[in-house]
């Protein structure tokens, strides 16, 4: 009998040193033997002999030496303390929970998120409220990719932020690790310093190297990659050598031929005014600037997150005149402020096409970004704000409070202010956000941390609620990022718990923003943060419906067909997830709620609140005079509903239109026959344009369908100038004299089909019919019952005729 051969003895493996098992892995035979760093462990049985090897590795060698051990986590962690890191905000899961849990040992405060953005969002607000940065820590692949969002926010930003994530272990790398993925490069497009340390050596000097990055020049993200296989491995203590904490930035001060230079044109200016960003605020310039505004009587606008370097109730303050004051200064001063989409980039018709600018920046490639500065003063904002003033104190100058330019700011600023506080005196009911915001501020501590997003609810919000302390405003910001609310206001409120005690935080937002991060909520209530949550609740995106509309909107189709997809479900109670977690939430929709649920929750400050405000869904900002200078929101109606130019005219899309006639549309459409328009009808549909003060919702719900379109003759260009020509006629509080009767207009839309009519009475007899046509043959009958048996053949052929025939 013929012996299967045994397989070939494994030679024995060599030792491995190093971080990371270091046990032998075996393949079957055919693909021998395999370096034991090649493969991990892969059974219990070889994890039980890794952990049994290590230990008899460390019983060895301090019996040896006696020397002390410590882990790569723990490293980490001392690293962070001895760079005066005090925040940490993350998720836990393999490999960095006992980073985390090191840090705690250490006295680092862990704040534990429910997702990496906010987490990331949080730790870069530290970063922006104290100057030093903080933590986010994060597992390999997809939690660093989350945290991917946070830290593209704090690089636009230019807020200081390092992340720290665990990545897969080295010795696996391009095998399809555990969550493997390209960390260290894919952080490179959102961050100043990338880098994974070589050793667990060298942890210190990465870290230290990271948040050094993180805060000199201009602030921003940097990134630490820690494999998994250096979280437990053990060093000798005496291994490790910390470096000390990087000093605080050091203060670069511009020319002062250049400083010269600004003062003069500054003097000379007719029209002038100081742009103050976040920046300012961040550079601590709040004194310096302060000093320079009262000392020279000149007006100020702050950016948003430039609010309260300056407070916004000071008498120098021309917020409420932002457009005008924009459009005919002919000096203007960026303190930290960048030429950006917040700005207009400094370009007409927003701006004086011989405008000139004075621009204070850290960064020397910010200089000159759209616009060709007048001066150019590169360096730190506070220290280049305190070489204007020796100028000026050298040889002191103001700008004269009567003029022109401080007289019509001042008429432009009561106007604007007049139509605000009409908006908010409005009785109606539900409210609208002027309403809304003019409770709140009357009601907001001056010392608070404001924390806003959303569309509407931050920009109108923005306006009514002032700022008296800088860096006490936090919101979108430079990237335009919803979703930042929550993580914003927890950092807000950790900060504050620690180093201001008893300072409260008013987290507004949009209910939209609100669902980006709602489920934060439980990280307020976890950790006992009085925050005060307003969610201004209009149902939708920008706008939605009621209650009543969206029922019966939806008899027309299914919600994916026929919702506009701005609109959220209507009326959601939103403060029923603060409840659940045992904070505090109400519902309001009068100002009398409003005010008696934020006094109590004001005067609470041993939970959190939630305040649910229901507004009217259709509300939105008083008329704005920037819309003529700035792209039509008519040309967006038209692009996005599908005109399509022509030599010969416009293409419309039927749906586009189609919408007009539904009767409970809440946007009050109107069907204007404007006049000159050479009309052409396709069919039964008619040439419509939509007229709605203010811009229109620009998503109709499809109601028609089919490929049929619209021929409008006229001019593109015209149809715009007169579609907006009426727009402002139609505007809000600019009621011009009657005019003329229109033509008549064109034939109305088909109206439904009515009730079913009563039965009538019984008729009389009719006259005998003809005789119809033939019938068709019948089906055939059933088969009938079984006749008698026949002869057999055999006596048919032995019959008298057989006879015969054989006779014959």
């Amino acid at each position: 009998m013929r012996m299967r051969p045994s397989p070939p003895r494994a030679p024995k493996a060599p030792e491995v040193t190093g971080p990371g098992p270091t046990i032998g892995a075996w393949l079957p035979p055919q693909f021998g033997w395999v370096a034991p760093r090649l493969l991990p462990v892969a059974s219990a049985s070889t994890s039980n002999f890794l952990r049994w090897k290590m230990a008899e590795s460390a019983f060895a060698e301090r019996s040896d030496g006696g020397e002390e051990k410590v882990s790569g986590a723990e490293v980490i962690a001392q690293a962070l303390k001895t760079q005066d890191v005090e925040y940490v905000f993350g998720i836990v899961g393999i490999p960095v929970t006992e980073i985390a849990v090191a840090a705690q040992k250490l006295g680092i405060r862990y704040v534990g998120m429910r997702n990496e953005q906010a987490a990331c969002y949080a730790a870069s607000a530290v970063g922006y409220l104290t100057g030093r940065p903080g933590v986010c820590l994060v597992v390999s692949g997809p939690g660093l990719i989350h945290a991917l969002g946070g830290m593209a926010n704090a690089n636009v930003n230019c807020w200081p932020l390092i992340v720290i994530g665990g990545s897969s272990e080295r010795r696996q790398e391009t095998m399809g690790a555990f969550q493997e993925f390209p960390q260290v490069e894919a952080c490179r497009l959102y961050c100043k310093f990338s880098a994974r340390p070589s050793s667990i050596e060298t942890i210190p000097s990465i870290i230290e190297k990271a948040v050094r990055s993180s805060i000199y020049g201009r602030p921003g993200p940097c990134y630490v990659d820690i494999p998994a296989d250096f979280v437990n491995f053990q060093v000798n203590v005496n291994s490790i050598k910390y470096v000390e904490c990087c000093l605080p930035p050091p203060v670069s001060m511009a020319e002062t031929s250049a400083v010269y230079m600004a003062a003069s044109v500054l003097r000379n200016a007719k029209r002038p005014l100081l742009i103050i960003g976040k920046g300012a605020a961040y550079s601590r310039a709040e004194e310096a600037i302060r000093k320079l505004v009262g000392q020279c009587k000149l007006p100020f606008l702050p950016t948003p997150m430039g609010k309260g370097v300056v407070p916004d109730n000071h008498p120098n303050c021309v917020s409420a005149a932002r457009s005008r004051a924009l459009q005919f200064a002919d000096v203007i001063v960026l303190f930290g402020a960048r030429l950006n989409w917040i700005l207009h980039f400094g370009l007409p018709p927003r701006y004086q096409p011989d405008v000139k600018f004075i621009q204070i920046d850290i960064c020397a490639e910010e200089l000159g970004n759209n616009v060709k500065p007048a001066v150019s003063l590169l360096g730190d904002i506070n220290a280049v704000t305190k070489q204007l003033l020796e100028q000026f104190d050298k040889t002191p100058w103001q700008y004269p409070p009567e003029s022109s330019w401080w007289q019509t700011l001042r008429e432009k600023m009561e106007s604007n202010e007049a139509a605000s506080k009409e908006l908010a005196s409005q009785k109606s009911l539900p409210m609208n956000y002027y309403t809304v915001f003019y409770q709140v501020q009357e009601q907001l501590p001056r010392d608070c941390f404001v924390v806003s997003e959303g569309a509407n609810t931050m920009d109108i919000g923005r306006t009514v609620i002032q700022n008296y302390l800088p860096r006490h405003r936090l919101d979108a910001g430079t990237f335009g990022t919803m979703g930042v609310g929550l993580g914003f206001a927890i950092a807000a409120a950790i900060v504050a718990r620690d180093r201001n005690p008893g300072k409260r935080v008013i987290c507004v937002e949009g209910d939209s923003a609100f669902g980006f991060s709602g489920m934060e909520v439980e990280t307020i209530c976890r950790y006992n943060l009085p925050i005060v949550l307003l969610v201004v609740n209009n149902n939708g995106i920008y706008q939605g419906f009621d209650a009543d509309s969206w029922k019966e909107m939806l008899k027309f189709g299914d919600a994916t067909e026929v919702a506009p997809p701005v609109c959220l479900l209507p009326n959601s109670h939103y403060e029923q997830v603060m409840t659940a977690f045992g904070g505090k939430g109400y519902f309001v929709q009068t100002p009398e709620e409003l005010q008696k649920s934020l006094r109590e929750s004001l005067a609470d400050t041993t939970k959190p609140s939630l305040i649910n405000i229901m507004i009217e869904p259709q509300a939105t900002r008083k008329a704005q005079e920037e819309q003529k200078m700035t792209k039509s929101p008519y040309k967006e109606f038209l692009s996005l509903q599908g005109l399509n130019v022509f030599p010969e005219g416009c293409n419309v899309r039927e749906e586009s239109l189609a919408f007009l006639s539904w009767p409970l549309c809440l946007w009050t459409p109107a069907i204007k026959a404007l006049p000159g328009l050479d009309q052409k009808k396709r069919g039964s549909h008619r040439a419509c344009c939509l007229l709605t003060p203010p811009p229109p919702p620009l998503f109709p719900p499809p109601f028609f369908r089919g490929g049929r379109s619209l021929l409008l003759s006229p001019d593109m260009k015209n149809l715009i100038l007169e579609l907006e020509t009426t727009q402002s006629s139609c505007a809000q509080g600019s009621l011009g004299s009657p005019g003329p009767p229109g033509p008549q207009g064109p034939p109305g839309l088909p109206g439904k089909i009515g009730p079913k009519g009563e039965k009538g009475e019984l008729g009389l007899p009719g006259r005998k019919g003809r005789p119809g046509p033939p019938g068709v043959p019948g089906m055939p009958g059933p088969v009938g019952p079984e006749g008698p048996r026949g002869q057999s053949i055999w006596k048919c052929l032995k019959g008298p005729t057989y006879a015969k025939n054989k006779a014959g």
